[in-house]
């Protein structure tokens, strides 16, 4: 007989002053740790506040997702693997800056989970510490799988022509872009107003984060009153991280900083190590109709050089487009989500999408506005259609690495898969009677 972990522990609420008092109970024993009810409930309400659906009776599948990360959690700890806390931290305050947003006040989101900050705080370091050496732990389990092309041919071969995935239409897509000229008198206006809010919080008639919330036009931390939270400084543009990281006086606000969203004034609250908490104010200048006008007749003339006079388009990137991020790529646009510069149409900025859906491959687009979500601002931009990719079956000639991918994937699972099936033959399970009659992805829990 296979040796197994087995520690006992009673079925027993953790209050037992009445049935209908029950404060808390342990409804599943996983080898040594318990699953309480609290902890299914708060998952359900996590996943209903984030908008993520439950495959199933959420009574079934969250204890048995818990039971299953429980497994990996103890493997990682007998593997002894770490994880980086600086990686931990900087995903916590992430989620923490994004729960606040969303519901509007560190005040409201405590109301909302009836917890503290700091409790929120701590039970989130614990989940994304987890997360993060579950990912590790599954990562080392299928690190040596590595399909050959060989296994490849086979797995598409194998396949159904109904299971042989679409590729959706792709496109590349290549850009040249202007901001606006702002000119000097809304610039200097701009820096008056921040001055004043400066001087208005040094003389005491005002406080940096009512002014924050009534004037910031950064919408999301303009509702924390102008705070955005522990950032470390690569998170930060270069302009502002420089300034941020050098205060020192909680009671002082730094002078005017102009970065690419526009001009800040910036306030310290508090800095523990490499991370610093502060508060902003942003305002942005205004783009008159005017300077719109003038900025699409600069990339009118920039298109005649193109379409008429034979320039080159990366030519014509190099000379005359201000978007940093792709002037040393030719224009050519990357994808964010894969890193590639392939986009489906959805994946585009609208305003794009729409100009690139109307262009036949090697085609360059009218000049239009748009507006740079990232930065909050409008643009003004011309557009080539690089190459075009229609929907398609996937195989092997265009496509071979998504399908080693679904191969991959294909593996990987099956891997997972078998190793938590012999983990629950090997360590010790339980399950309140009343939380059994589940249909479970993986049947090996109740041993009769």
């Amino acid at each position: 007989m296979k040796n197994k972990i087995i520690i006992l522990f009673a079925l027993f609420p953790l209050s037992l002053s009445a049935q209908d008092n029950v404060i808390d109970e342990v409804v599943w024993i996983v080898g040594e740790e318990a699953i309480l009810k609290s902890e299914v409930e708060e998952e359900r309400l996590r996943a209903q506040y984030e908008g993520t659906p439950i495959p199933g009776d959420p009574y079934c599948v969250i204890p048995e997702q818990l039971a299953i990360q429980k497994l990996f959690l103890h493997q990682a700890e007998l593997d002894s693997i770490e994880v980086n806390e600086s990686s931990v931290s900087s995903q916590v305050d992430m989620r923490m800056n994004y729960y606040v947003s969303q519901i509007g006040s560190k005040e409201k989101m405590e109301e909302y989970f009836r917890k503290t900050s700091s409790e929120i705080r701590e039970e989130m370091m614990t989940m994304v510490r987890n997360q993060m050496i579950i990912q590790q732990m599954q990562a080392k389990l299928t690190e040596n799988i590595s399909p050959t092309p060989a296994e490849v041919r086979r797995f598409y071969n194998s396949l159904h022509q109904d299971s042989i995935p679409m590729v959706p239409a792709q496109v590349e897509v290549q850009i040249i872009s202007i901001e606006p000229t702002v000119p000097v008198e809304e610039t200097e206006r701009i820096k008056a107003r921040l001055r004043d809010y400066t001087e208005r919080v040094h003389n005491g008639s005002a406080d940096f984060s009512m002014l924050a919330r009534l004037y910031s036009e950064d919408v999301e931390s303009a509702k924390r009153g102008g705070e955005l939270g522990f950032v470390g400084k690569g998170q930060l543009v270069t302009e502002f991280a420089n300034v941020a990281f050098n205060l020192t006086d909680p009671k002082r606000v730094s002078r005017v900083v102009q970065t690419e969203y526009g001009f800040h004034i910036i306030q310290l609250i508090e800095r523990k190590g490499d991370r610093v908490n502060c508060r902003h104010i942003l305002l942005k200048p205004r783009i008159s109709a005017d300077d719109k006008v003038r900025a699409i007749a600069k990339l009118d003339s920039v298109r005649a050089l193109v379409v008429d006079s034979g320039l080159v388009f990366e030519a014509a990137v190099a000379k005359f487009s201000e978007d940093k991020s792709t002037v040393m790529s030719g224009g050519l646009m990357t994808n964010m989500n894969t890193g590639a510069s392939k986009f489906e149409y959805q994946e585009l900025p609208p305003e794009i999408a729409k100009q690139i859906y109307m262009l036949s491959e090697g085609e360059v687009s009218v000049p239009f506005v748009m507006m740079d979500r990232a930065k909050n601002k409008e643009i003004c931009v011309l557009v080539k259609l690089k190459t075009k990719r229609e929907a398609h079956k996937a195989n092997l000639v265009d496509d071979f690495q998504v399908i080693r991918e679904m191969l991959q994937q294909k593996l990987s699972q099956e891997t997972i898969d078998q190793w938590i099936r012999q983990k629950q033959k090997e360590i010790y399970v339980s399950i309140d009677p009343a939380w059994r009659g589940c249909d479970f992805e993986y049947p090996g829990w109740v041993h009769e």
